[in-house]
């Protein structure tokens, strides 16, 4: 009897000790469970802070300005930002402290991004403003020139307006008698001179006052023909077979040119005879000899 109550009580003290080592071993199972659980939320959030940091380091190589300081500043911010990631990289910063300026850096970054947007902004709106200044500019210059064109235009349809139109032209060949008499004549070898009438029209635009007007003479191969006045040619250094001056008053008036040719030789044919203003023709006529 007293081997079996020793051997109870000795299965009672294993039983117990039993016990004991299998709640050890459960406590130190959970307290294994818990560590590895700390460290697998340690290490997401040691690479939430790198991949934090990796991202803003990416976004200082987007960002640009063209202001040197405040790149000279991301600068060492991206510097800064790197050296960060390294040391969290290697564990020599603590986590806690290495978000805390992971959140500052960020804020600084933000800082850099809203001013270079403003100034991207800004810079916008000075495009726009420059190209509608531009646009402006560009439109007083065409309505300048476009002044400028009218303006030369009415100049020009001014001083065609100034120029006088002769109507009614004729020329007729005359012969000089022994006597002094003048005849008509169509016969080259008797033509002694010619004599161009014609009618100037009204114009209230020309100046009135004394009209210098010209007489070209031309054969039929176009060559004109000289007066026997000293000076063939007008104030331009054109040609002219004549010249006379003629007091206008902006009336309708009759006038004739006589044309006297140095060479008495002329030949018989058809002449064209036009009626010249300066160097603008205001009438022409013809004159057949045979």
């Amino acid at each position: 009897m007293e081997s079996q109550r020793i051997l109870i009580i000795t299965s009672a003290v294993l039983t117990m000790i039993c016990i004991g080592l299998g709640l050890q071993l459960y406590q130190t199972n959970q307290t294994v469970t818990e560590v590895q659980a700390d460290n697998t939320a340690i290490s997401l959030e040691r690479d939430q802070v790198l991949f934090d940091l990796e991202k803003m380091s990416f976004s200082y190589d987007t960002l640009s300005t063209e202001n040197a300081l405040m790149l000279a500043q991301m600068a060492d911010q991206k510097n800064d930002i790197d050296r960060l990631v390294q040391q969290v990289k290697n564990g020599n910063w603590s986590l806690a402290r290495a978000k805390k300026e992971a959140e500052t850096l960020r804020g600084i970054m933000k800082g850099y991004v809203a001013t270079i947007d403003s100034i991207n902004q800004l810079n916008l709106a000075l495009i726009d403003e420059n190209d509608q200044m531009r646009a402006r500019v560009e439109e007083v210059q065409e309505r300048n020139a476009n002044l400028v064109e009218r303006q030369e235009n009415m100049e020009e349809m001014i001083t065609a307006g100034q120029t006088l139109q002769a109507a009614e032209s004729s020329a007729e060949g005359i012969r000089i008698l022994s006597n002094g008499r003048q005849r008509p004549t169509t016969r080259a070898a008797r033509l002694s001179m010619v004599r161009v009438c014609f009618t100037l029209l009204e114009n209230r635009i020309a100046s009135a006052g004394s009209k210098t007007l010209h007489l070209q003479v031309s054969n039929e191969a176009g060559q004109i023909l000289m007066g026997e006045q000293s000076d063939n040619a007008n104030a331009l250094g054109n040609p002219v077979s004549a010249t006379r001056e003629v007091d206008y008053n902006n009336e309708r008036i009759e006038a004739c040119i006589f044309f006297i040719p140095a060479s008495k030789n002329i030949a018989a044919g058809v002449y064209t005879i036009r009626i010249l203003q300066g160097n603008e023709i205001i009438g022409e006529t013809q004159l057949v000899l045979s």
